[in-house]
């Protein structure tokens, strides 16, 4: 065995000081006498950085650099090399639990209800170990977030704890089963979800169309950077979510995320319109075709939306919890095989949802398998891969063809909207009729009667003028 190879093999003990740390930069830090937890001074040939060493992750397959947490909060990987010299200055043990604060019930404020699914805004990083734990208690919740505790009595409960890529058709349903117990039997006033970014709009979506007839708000939140980080976003749009769902007068299912680079303020968006439009900005989140529902600023609730469902506890909830899984999501692309299709065919799934070129097209190889496929009882939905817009399959030749064969036309909906939608809509019905008159027919504010100019032109992170536009909507 060579000596980089034997290097690249050593492991740590059971007790392992190095965690994570393999090769080259476990023996340089041995040879320093470093070990995690150490504030330590690391000269290179550019600079000279100091900070915390911190633990790596045991899949880590990096053998060059050291992973340091500094003083303003943030980390760094700094890369060591023969020339690197680092020089240990003391010892800071990373703490994930918070002490409890007491949590007293306040008769007058409103009780809400905040589940944690998983995702950035219900964990926090344990240093120690390098996990990810789920969402903290509810006691530890008012230390780190004290303003809570004037807003509502809350009552946290961890219900998964998934990434969100992980979350499927079924977790939508139980995820609904549970809201529906916390609004009949216990009363809540409000739901709050924390949830991971990533399918935070898709699950939204799938709740207003599982819960309809809502008396009480729900509102989904999530987090683009973690509580950890001194830019998180966290703390914000949990004070903003769970404000809402306490005060508002309004009883739908509603994404709140922040709504400016500088996260001064929250955004409200019916999830059926919202999606996530850039990886790590913390106001990622933009409503489509229009502007988004609402507004909460430093405590103030700003309704746009002209129409909506109010808040009323005697309003009976409805729960059509039945989903159906067997969904595809396919988006066309240039030199698209058949096979595609046809292996959806094969696999017996019920429907498809196409997110088609310009105003809803495929190309023409993929024809006679959808015609096979509609013809077999698969249920096909057109939208647009452009986001912004409608479906217009009367226009052109290629998509009046689709029309004759029975492809359903999306109109506004996105394509996660569609795939969420049509989920739930064969859990209702496998008719086809049925299916095209549900998927059309606007049952949580998903479908739009024409597009917004406002929603275009300014929702694409563009924020000067913004205000303008909010105070008279065209």
């Amino acid at each position: 065995m060579s000596k980089k190879a034997r290097r690249d093999d050593k492991t740590s003990s059971q007790e392992d000081s190095l965690k994570g740390y393999k090769g080259y930069a476990r023996e340089k830090l041995e040879a320093a006498g470093a070990k995690i937890w150490n504030i330590v001074e690391i000269e290179t040939d550019k600079r000279v950085v100091r900070g915390i060493i911190l633990p790596r992750s045991e899949f880590e397959q990096d053998t060059t650099h050291v992973n340091l947490k500094l003083k303003s909060g943030y980390n760094v990987g700094i890369e060591l090399t023969d020339l690197t010299k680092i020089t240990v200055q003391g010892y800071e043990a990373g703490e994930y639990r918070l002490p409890e604060k007491e949590i007293v019930y306040n008769e007058k404020l409103p009780k809400i209800s905040l589940l944690g699914t998983g995702g950035t805004i219900s964990s926090r990083l344990d240093y120690r170990t390098g996990a990810v734990h789920p969402a903290i208690t509810p006691a530890e919740l008012f230390t780190a977030i004290p303003e809570l505790a004037d807003l509502c009595n809350l009552y946290p409960e961890v219900i998964f704890n998934l990434l969100s890529e992980d979350m499927d058709p079924a977790h939508w349903v139980e995820l609904a089963r549970i809201i529906v117990k916390k609004i009949k039997d216990e009363n809540v006033d409000g739901v709050v979800i924390a949830h991971g970014t990533d399918t935070l709009c898709m699950t939204g979506a799938a709740l207003s169309f599982l819960l309809q007839e809502l008396p009480v708000p729900i509102v989904l939140v999530g987090s683009q950077r973690s509580s950890d980080r001194p830019s998180s976003d966290s703390a914000m749009n949990l004070i903003n979510a769970v404000q809402f769902a306490a005060k508002a007068d309004a009883a739908e299912v509603l994404l709140c995320m922040s709504g400016s680079s500088s996260h001064d303020f929250g955004l409200l968006h019916r999830p059926g319109l919202t999606r996530k439009m850039h990886s790590s900005r913390r106001d990622a989140f933009k409503t489509i075709q229009t502007i988004p529902f609402g507004k909460i600023q430093k405590g103030e609730i700003t309704i746009f939306e002209k129409t909506y469902q109010k808040r009323n506890k005697d309003r009976e909830l409805k729960a059509n919890l039945k989903m159906d899984p067997k969904v595809a999501l396919l988006y066309h692309f240039p030199g698209i095989q058949p096979d595609l299709i046809e292996t959806i065919i094969e696999k017996k799934y019920h429907g498809l949802v196409l997110a088609g070129t310009g105003l809803g097209h495929v190309s023409s190889n993929l024809l006679d398998p959808l015609k096979r496929a509609i013809a077999e009882g698969i249920a096909v939905v057109m939208t647009v891969q452009t986001l912004w817009g409608f479906t217009g399959m009367q226009v052109y030749q290629r998509g009046r063809e689709e029309l004759a064969i029975g492809i359903i036309p999306g109109h506004n909906l996105l394509p996660e909207t569609a795939y969420a939608k049509l989920c739930w809509v064969l859990g209702q019905t496998r008719n086809l009729d049925e299916i095209k008159q549900l998927m059309l027919q606007n049952i949580a504010g998903e479908i739009l009667t024409r597009e917004t100019i406002a929603g275009y032109l300014i929702m694409q992170g563009i924020e000067p003028g913004l205000e303008t536009y909010y105070k008279s909507p065209k």
